[in-house]
């Protein structure tokens, strides 16, 4: 199999795609043999990884599947271990977990909404469901009774999408860069009440980890850890938003002399991406995908073009950061992990050929959810299209282009 076929099969795109891309890009940046350096990359990782495991390329899909699993559970076990066995049930079983994170990323300080703004906004638009389940009858009681933080964040996971889409985003529209203020990123346990009340109006299994971008704040939910992959999961989900609030943050200082600012606000929270043409494949546009389109549509045909997204970035970090332990805590092994996110290749599998992810963070989802079966590919995927883009351009200006071009939503690499 060939470099630009193999990467058009991974991408899930043509061959003939991929070539016109990277001709355009060699045009562009008078270099060649980019992609080719990339695969090459990528076949010398998967080579380096099976030897570890004790397996060669001739091996089973099911093997080397397996073996990264296995793989997984001993890392899971050993970190679960050295964090003090963090069930993050109560603020003292989650204390190392949040302490190790924030020293791991180290500066969080950036500028988030202003607490009494934010309290001004709810008393403007009252959260009904949170009013009723507490027996609150004006938000001036409920903020004065219950942690402000607390109350901001059950907003997202207790409240109708309807009602927060509807009725409480669109007040973000008449903010401006006033209503922010310097502070640190906060890392919170939700007190168990708050998911009694979520449980009255949604009856669904939630991601016990999320943040606020604009509040400068990350959430644990207190759903006991207690599956294989959870802990992991959960520790390298605080690590990544640390990182993506620190992103977006970037963001909001750069826009905030707009003087639609507000809109701009509520572009970055909804995660909008464009659906503008790039005007075919000409390989100097590239699309800013700031989520995961695969999430709600395998088939979405901006997943077909090139793009980058900054979701990658942000695992990237987190997965170095992930490293730092094995210096910490001698036994660890999370070196092995080490810049396998846009890593890896189709194993045969009863007379067929099916691609195995090595990327971390695909793994450890597939291992949360082994009794269902689901196997996990995307975030390979996508790393793998920023990668490419960083063997033309280095990673740290693709995320500085990321950046000052996020507005438009997309880089023309022939204008920088």
């Amino acid at each position: 199999m060939n470099p630009h076929n193999k990467i058009a099969k991974i991408l899930r795109t043509e061959e003939n795609k991929i070539k016109e891309i990277c001709q355009n890009m060699d045009s562009l940046f008078n270099t060649s043999g980019a992609l080719e350096r990339v695969a090459a990359e990528n076949n010398f990782r998967v080579k380096e990884i099976l030897s570890v495991l004790g397996l060669k390329k001739k091996s089973s899909n099911r093997e080397v599947y397996n073996a990264l699993i296995n793989k997984l559970k001993k890392d899971d076990k050993l970190l679960f271990e050295v964090l003090g066995k963090p069930r993050c049930t109560s603020r003292e079983n989650c204390a190392d977990i949040f302490t190790v994170a924030e020293k791991l990323v180290g500066n969080r300080q950036g500028f988030f909404l202003k607490r009494e703004k934010m309290a001004e906004m709810l008393s403007q638009c009252p959260p009904p469901r949170i009013m009723q389940a507490l027996g609150y009858n004006t938000v001036d009681d409920l903020l004065k009774n219950e942690d402000q933080d607390q109350v901001f964040s059950s907003l997202r996971f207790t409240e109708s999408a309807e009602w927060m889409n509807e009725k409480f985003i669109p007040l973000y529209r008449d903010l401006s860069f006033a209503d922010f203020e310097k502070r640190d990123i906060k890392l919170i346990l939700l007190d168990s009440k708050w998911l009694k009340v979520a449980e009255k109006f949604v009856k669904k299994k939630y991601h016990n980890v999320s943040h606020l971008k604009e509040l400068g704040i990350v959430f644990v939910i207190p759903l006991r850890i207690d599956t294989p992959g959870e802990t992991l999961r959960v520790f390298s989900l605080l690590l990544h938003y640390l990182y993506e609030i620190g992103f977006y943050n970037k963001l909001i200082v750069k826009n905030s002399q707009e003087d639609d600012f507000g809109q701009r606000l509520i572009a970055l929270l909804r995660g909008d991406v464009s659906d503008n043409s790039l005007e075919g494949l000409a390989g100097s546009k590239w699309r800013i995908v700031q989520r995961y389109l695969a999430k709600d549509d395998l088939n979405d045909p901006r997943l077909f073009e090139p793009h980058v997204n900054p979701e990658t970035i942000h695992w990237d970090k987190a997965e170095n950061s992930l490293t730092q332990l094995d210096v910490m805590y001698p036994g660890l092994e999370f070196t092995f992990w080490k810049d396998l996110n846009f890593v890896g290749d189709f194993f045969a599998n009863d007379g067929t050929e099916e691609l195995v992810s090595f990327n971390l963070i695909d793994s450890v989802m597939a291992l949360v959810k082994e009794k269902e079966m689901i196997k996990y590919l995307y975030h390979h995927q996508e790393a793998l299209w920023n990668r490419i883009l960083s063997e033309y351009i280095g990673r740290e200006k693709m995320e500085e282009l990321i950046i000052d071009n996020f507005t438009e939503g997309f880089i023309d690499l022939g204008q920088q």
